[in-house]
């Protein structure tokens, strides 16, 4: 079953759920307890920490839940805040280590995952581009406000899952602006992505 955010972020194909990740969470929880899925894959648009460009499209199954907070020390978390499904949400291989629990953010391990794009989620925009730098050292590429909240609950109902994402801003002061200026075509870009990939 193919998901997405919903209002400004809608598919033709997939089922709209919430935006952000507390709506996400309970409307993709009502929807797995009733519809039972076979599958889960998000479809949705990216912000950008510097990797990847405008438009590019990337396929994951590996979020984390990190607060800008958290790269200054003025912020801390006691949850596991990255998630892997590789293979079916029942499996969390390979294991990232909480960022929590290191000191130093640098130690942060990613080698396990080190083909694999990190999409971090956060009720939040990133706006100040001077934090990029922290998330592209620790393997995190693009930010999204839903995946971390889909891959949680698709584990709890040890549902496969994954999500495709295409750019539509960077994560600096122009964000909002730059996504409102690049949103209908991503639109257009994914939704063809998507059904070319089903033709595969």
């Amino acid at each position: 079953m193919f998901i997405c955010a919903g209002e400004s972020e809608t598919f033709s194909f997939a089922k709209p759920l919430g935006i952000g990740m507390v709506d996400m969470s309970i409307n993709l929880t009502k929807l797995c307890i009733k519809e039972k899925p076979s599958f889960l894959f998000f479809v949705g648009t990216a912000g950008s920490y510097g990797k990847h460009n405008i438009f590019d499209i990337v396929e994951s199954k590996t979020a984390s839940n990190i607060e800008n907070g958290f790269f200054n020390a003025k912020a801390y978390t006691p949850i596991d805040n990255v998630i892997s499904a590789y293979g079916g949400a029942d499996s969390t291989s390979p294991s990232v280590p909480n960022l929590q629990r290191s000191k130093n953010v640098s130690s942060f391990d990613v080698s396990h995952v080190s083909r694999e794009t990190i999409v971090n989620s956060s009720n939040y925009i990133t706006t100040d581009e001077h934090l990029c730098k922290h998330y592209l050292s620790n393997n995190i590429y693009l930010e999204n406000m839903e995946f971390f909240a889909v891959l949680k609950v698709a584990k709890a109902f040890n549902i496969p899952v994954a999500g495709a994402f295409i750019v539509t801003n960077y994560c600096n002061s122009k964000a909002h602006q730059t996504f409102l200026d690049n949103h209908k075509e991503a639109m257009k870009r994914l939704t063809k992505y998507i059904y070319a990939s089903q033709e595969d």
